[in-house]
C-alpha cells in the first residue's frame, strides 16, 4: 500500500453491499488495530468484533450518526478504560481506528467511524464489563458504490495546507 495515496483517497463509506467479509479480511482489519501505536505501549483498548446483523442493528441506535453500523458486514466497538482519566486514551483509540480503516481500504473494504452517544445502552447490548467504556465504533463492508474507495477528493470542503498549518508559531 502507498500510505500517502491511501490518506489522500480514503473516504467514509456508510452504505455497504450485503456480502459478508471473509475471515482473513476481518482478521487483518482487527489485527491492524491491535498493532497500532499507543502511549507508553499501554495498548489501553479492547475490541468487540461484531458480525451478527441483529447486534449491529441494535448498536446502530446508540448514536444519532451511527446508523451505518446496521448495514455493515463487520462492526468493531473500541473499548477503553475511562477516557476522562488520561487524555492519551482516546488518542490511542483513534490510532487503532485509523490503522483498522487503512488496512480495510487496502483490502477493498469501506469504513466509517460512529460516535456512541448512549454508552450504557451499548453496554447492555454488548455485555462488556463496567471498567471498560465505549465511545466509538467502526463499520466495515464492501461499498455499495465501489468508486467510493478511490474517488478523487471532493472540490472544496478541506482547508488548504496554509490554512491548517502554522510554522514555528501561530
Amino acid at each position: 500500500m502507498n500510505v500517502i495515496n491511501a490518506i489522500q483517497l480514503k473516504r467514509a463509506v456508510r452504505k455497504f453491499e450485503g456480502a459478508p467479509l471473509p475471515a482473513a479480511v476481518t482478521g487483518s482489519i482487527v489485527n491492524a488495530g491491535r498493532r497500532a501505536q499507543s502511549s507508553k505501549n499501554n495498548q489501553a483498548w479492547r475490541f468487540i468484533a461484531i458480525q451478527d446483523k441483529t447486534i449491529l442493528q441494535e448498536l446502530s441506535t446508540c448514536g444519532e450518526w451511527a446508523g451505518h453500523l446496521a448495514g455493515a458486514a463487520l462492526g468493531v466497538a473500541i473499548l477503553t478504560p475511562d477516557p476522562t482519566e488520561k487524555f492519551q486514551i482516546m488518542f490511542d483509540a483513534g490510532q487503532a481506528a485509523a490503522y483498522m480503516q487503512l488496512a480495510a481500504w487496502e483490502l477493498g473494504v469501506g469504513s466509517c467511524l460512529a460516535s456512541i452517544y448512549e454508552p450504557e445502552k451499548a453496554r447492555a447490548i454488548l455485555g462488556f464489563p463496567a471498567e471498560w467504556h465505549l465511545r466509538v465504533a467502526l463499520s466495515f463492508g464492501y461499498p455499495a458504490n465501489k468508486e467510493k474507495l478511490t474517488a478523487a477528493p471532493a472540490q472544496g470542503g478541506r482547508m488548504t495546507l496554509a490554512e491548517a498549518v502554522h510554522w514555528e508559531r501561530w
